[in-house]
């Protein structure tokens, strides 16, 4: 699968022509950083940083859009303090949780306890059902269960009673790759990709991602588009999730693409 002809020529004219007008969104995992069997030890892409910090100070925003946690974005990023990213803002937990470098202020919503008590629980409900294998992470807001490195039918057979406990709790469920998400905050990707435009005015928004969850801002780029905003899709591409290819204007082999990708914008202002 390859770029819409003439695509990625015309996504890297619209941010020279106004740099200042450009939203360069993009996910963190499998985007800015690679997908490992630890997710603790997913650290942003160096030379995605690099170019990231040359590109904050002229473009009109630079965003993280992710399901992971803010804090832990900006550990395994590194972005707190960096030259040329005074500007970043990053949305955590799908939106649920906000940042941005003008002030290094986390805000989030409370904890709920039916979170909490999830993840006390989960082992034993897991084990019950023959689930071993399974890594278990507490996000506060929601709890991902982590399949990679277990059995290869592991990720498939725990998604089915995953699904219906969720349901049974109130819960949204969010899958990814070799991930399942049970969220108590119901937002997404969109929601937060459509608020940062509005917040920055864009008249162009770029937003860059792999997996389910940024669906819904593909989703939100198409309604921007028809308000009248350029909008471009960008997918970085891997052999486990296919969901994007067909909707993205650009494609790119995975984070080393997305990091080559995005120095060639940086080169070109």
């Amino acid at each position: 699968m390859t770029s819409r002809p003439d695509a990625r020529a015309a996504l890297q004219a619209a941010v020279v022509d106004a740099p200042g007008a450009v939203l360069l969104a993009l996910d963190f995992d499998g985007t800015l950083a690679p997908i490992v069997d630890d997710p603790a030890n997913a650290h942003v892409h160096p030379d995605s940083l690099t170019a990231l910090e040359r590109l904050g100070d002229r473009l009109g925003g630079v965003a993280i859009v992710t399901g992971r946690p803010v804090e832990k974005v900006l550990e395994l990023g590194s972005f707190r303090g960096r030259h040329g990213l005074a500007r970043l803002a990053i949305r955590g937990q799908y939106g649920a949780e906000r940042w941005s470098a003008v002030d290094d202020v986390v805000t989030t919503p409370e904890a709920p306890d039916v979170i909490a008590r999830l993840v006390a629980d989960l082992p034993a409900w897991l084990a019950e059902r023959g689930l071993d294998g399974a890594r278990i992470e507490d996000k506060a807001l929601a709890v991902g269960v982590h399949t990679r490195g277990g059995a290869p039918d592991l990720f498939e057979r725990v998604r089915g009673p995953l699904t219906e406990l969720a349901h049974d709790l109130g819960l949204t469920v969010e899958p990814g790759r070799q991930v399942i998400e049970l969220r108590a905050v119901a937002t997404d990707k969109g929601v937060a990709l459509r608020d940062l435009v509005e917040r920055l005015d864009a008249k162009v928004v770029v937003y860059a991602g792999d997996d389910l969850g940024d669906v819904p801002a593909y989703d939100a780029v198409d309604a921007l588009e028809a308000e009248g905003i350029a909008g471009f899709r960008v997918c970085s591409s891997s052999p486990e999730q296919d969901a994007l290819l067909a909707r993205a204007d650009v494609v790119l082999d995975g984070p080393e693409g997305v990091a080559a990708w995005l120095t060639e914008l940086a080169d070109a202002l």
